[in-house]
């Protein structure tokens, strides 16, 4: 990893869009939702930024998990959260990642490849002031997973102690699974990291790694929330 790889998060860089970083590629639609006409809010519901609004982008197939999905979650992680590093896959709204730091994360990596998505979560990051604890990348998961790894170049590196699987739907889940193996092969999770991951409600087990073991599972109405420890 060159020095411009590094994430100011972990080497007290404060330029904030610095770790800003186009990867190219086409976007990813999410495709469990309906188009949106108007960009709408979403309320972060726990934390020093409970009930702030963030703004959504009006983009077809952009949307934010429910409030009770999101409770369901943070309500697993209640002592997990403090002084850790996340990564926000898929950010969307960034409604994970926002949370994650208003509960007390100490850094939190948003990737998502949607443009518009994309300017409103420097929007959000801006409103919240939160340049220091929250990082945006431009760009598709896989190219973040593919350009980062785990290893040590003396300036920090990108390991992660929870992650927020949340991708776009799919029938057999298979990016589920190649994300996961992702993540693994490229070493970018701390011992006892943990791994959210919603999909859709199905009786097939998740394509995760063996060695992967899921601690926490609930489903409301189509949708599958998922707690696993590495």
């Amino acid at each position: 990893m060159t020095r411009n790889e590094r994430n100011p998060l972990h080497n007290g860089d404060r330029s904030g869009d610095r770790s800003d970083d186009r990867f190219g590629g086409t976007s990813r639609e999410r495709t469990r939702s309906a188009s949106m006409k108007k960009g709408g809010q979403v309320r972060i519901i726990g934390g020093r930024w409970k009930s702030r609004r963030l703004r959504l982008a009006a983009t077809a197939g952009l949307r934010p998990s429910p409030d009770a999905v999101r409770e369901t979650l943070f309500n697993w992680l209640p002592h997990r959260l403090c002084d850790k590093s996340c990564l926000d896959l898929f950010a969307g709204s960034g409604a994970f990642g926002f949370e994650a730091a208003s509960r007390g994360a100490s850094a939190v990596t948003m990737v998502e490849s949607n443009p518009k998505a994309v300017g409103l979560l420097r929007v959000n990051r801006d409103a919240l002031r939160a340049e220091n604890q929250v990082a945006i990348f431009a760009g598709t998961a896989e190219a973040f997973l593919q350009r980062h790894d785990g290893g040590d170049d003396g300036g920090g590196a990108y390991r992660f102690d929870i992650v927020f699987l949340d991708p776009p739907f799919d029938d057999d889940n298979r990016l589920i699974g190649a994300t996961c193996e992702n993540l693994r092969a490229r070493g970018l999770l701390n011992p006892d990291a943990l791994v959210y991951i919603e999909s859709p409600r199905t009786d097939c087990p998740l394509p995760i790694p063996s060695e992967w073991h899921i601690i926490r599972q609930k489903r409301r109405g189509m949708v599958q929330s998922t707690l696993v420890q590495i």
